[in-house]
């Protein structure tokens, strides 16, 4: 007879390349960002270009003067351990924990596994997604979701492909899904954010084209995220080309004449500058 076998079951793990405490810039109050390894996307401009890759890589640290693997592989209790070690911080200012990346949902079965035990906790839970997912995916993912900030990168399909590598078919269906998930009965808060890039969606033809997708879709608010050159570094560091090298980042008034068109549509958009 076979000896006894142990089929315990072996824990999920997910790859995570940060876990930034004290973080007041990705949701309200302070916060944890759990940053999640890998992405669907390989945007132009990416300024985490460490993120892109679903798998561990070497990267030079410049701080360390060494090379580092980047891309860790963690338990859900391991995260766990770490975020709610701030959980008072959380509780005294309307803080919590968000998911960044990356791209969450590239590891949507670890990620909805997390945002279960966080929920489970009392934990406010934000996150950042480009909404490339399947849409089955996506409408369980939202459950748990209290703050949802969603990029909407180009309106025409083609254009996306070009400067992102996929279409934006999927990302509008689940964007519309997610519009008519915010209700004031459930308290679920969403920001849209268009982050504006010379070159791939930042002419006067592509807010007015912005406007009227945002009209047939029922969206009055948006966010506008300036380029920056915030990742050049990054892309040094990890030994790869960057093709935006030599483009000039946008202060917050270059999208001044932006914010006026989206707003002939009734859109505010609100500019949320680095300068």
């Amino acid at each position: 007879m076979a000896p006894d076998v142990d089929r315990k079951k072996e824990a999920l793990k997910g790859l995570i390349f940060n876990i930034q405490k004290f973080s007041l810039n990705d949701g309200p109050g302070i916060r944890t960002v759990v940053f999640f390894k890998g992405c669907p996307l390989r945007c132009a401009w990416c300024s985490n270009p460490e993120s892109q890759l679903g798998m561990p890589e070497q990267m030079f640290d410049s701080s360390k003067n060494k090379m580092i693997t980047c891309g860790k592989s963690m338990t859900v209790d391991e995260v766990m351990d770490e975020v709610m070690q701030d959980k008072p911080f959380y509780d005294e200012s309307g803080g919590g924990v968000t998911f960044s990346g990356g791209e969450v949902l590239f590891q949507a079965k670890f990620a909805i596994e997390l945002a279960k035990k966080l929920k489970e906790k009392g934990v406010n839970l934000a996150c950042e997604t480009t909404g490339y997912v399947k849409s089955s995916v996506f409408k369980e993912f939202m459950k748990y979701i209290d703050f949802m900030y969603y990029d909407c990168k180009q309106w025409d399909p083609m254009l996306h492909q070009k400067g992102t590598g996929e279409t934006n078919e999927i990302i509008l269906k689940n964007l519309d899904l997610a519009l008519k998930y915010q209700t004031p009965e459930n308290n679920k808060q969403l920001c849209i954010r268009i982050p504006v890039i010379p070159g791939f969606n930042y002419t006067d033809n592509d807010a007015e084209n912005f406007g009227k997708l945002f009209v047939k879709m029922g969206v009055d608010h948006v966010e506008l995220l300036p380029f920056h050159q915030f990742g050049l570094k990054k892309y040094e560091e990890l030994n790869r080309p960057y093709a935006l090298k030599n483009v000039a980042q946008l202060a917050s008034t270059d999208l001044l004449n932006y914010q006026k068109i989206l707003a002939k549509y009734n859109v505010q958009a609100d500019i949320n500058g680095w300068d």
